[in-house]
């Protein structure tokens, strides 16, 4: 929805999700379930190993994904280009409004409020310990809650810990799905595939870009023009020796930066 102000014709654009009744959903916590790193700001943090396949095995089986934070709106753009940076299918995406002191209370209030309003069902959620009180508020069942990290012993009746990480996690879980057939019921709300974006923005491109750039770069080819007198009364000797060794370097340095791409 695009919302355009008539005097100066700026305008702003939110999403709107329509959601059928019973609608079948998983929940991720951002920075909880796949920032190997602490925070999305600043640089781009590693992606745990196997989180975009565990995410894509529930897509793949018909259910909605749902994507909380406590983040503010303001940071959206950042967050959805780091989404889409790594490939994460598409699905519904959450923010606090502005600044908030209490995030966890945000997003038990958003969901909640899907649950109550839209009764949707949640058949799994992942995050961090900090979002078990989140998840217990929605009467969701230690079997229904994944935590990444380490195990602790005050959480180990309210949670699942995945321990092995998520490479283990999507053996059980195909294992368990494997009678279940996939369901489409999700693509009626958002299409399958990952976040679309135009261009990367910069301070996701700018390393990259960079890389890139150095890896192109040619030594400038001999030049052609006359040389002055003195160089051409130079020994033979030595241009012959001279010439192999800029070769090879020209070489070696078009193929050294090469992994760098």
């Amino acid at each position: 929805v695009k919302m355009v102000v008539r005097g100066d014709q700026t305008h702003a654009e939110s999403h709107l999700t329509v959601l059928p009744k019973g609608m079948e959903c998983v929940v991720f916590s951002i920075d909880g379930s796949f920032a190997a790193s602490v925070s999305i700001m600043g640089s781009d943090p590693k992606v745990r190993a196997g989180a975009v396949d565990v995410v894509r095995h529930w897509q793949d089986l018909g259910y909605l994904i749902i994507y909380v934070t406590g983040r503010p709106d303001m940071q959206k753009q950042r967050v959805v280009s780091w989404l889409g940076q790594h490939n994460f299918p598409q699905g519904m995406i959450t923010f606090s409004e502005g600044l908030v002191h209490d995030p966890l209370r945000q997003k038990t209030i958003f969901l909640r409020n899907l649950v109550q309003e839209s009764h949707i069902k949640i058949a799994a959620a992942y995050g961090s310990m900090k979002d078990i009180s989140v998840y217990n508020v929605l009467g969701l069942t230690p079997n229904q809650i994944y935590i990444v990290g380490r195990p602790s012993k005050k959480y180990q009746n309210q949670c699942k810990f995945l321990s092995e990480g998520y490479a283990a996690h999507l053996a059980q879980l195909e294992f368990a799905h494997r009678a279940r057939t996939k369901k489409s019921t999700s693509r009626m709300i958002l299409r399958k595939g990952s976040f679309g974006l135009a261009a990367q923005p910069d301070y996701l491109r700018k390393r990259t870009h960079l890389r890139r750039t150095m890896s192109v770069q040619q030594p400038e080819p001999p030049s052609c023009s006359h040389k002055p007198e003195r160089a051409q009364s130079q020994p033979e000797s030595d241009k012959v020796e001279r010439h192999p060794h800029s070769i090879a370097w020209a070489r070696s340095g078009g193929s050294k930066s090469e992994p760098g791409v």
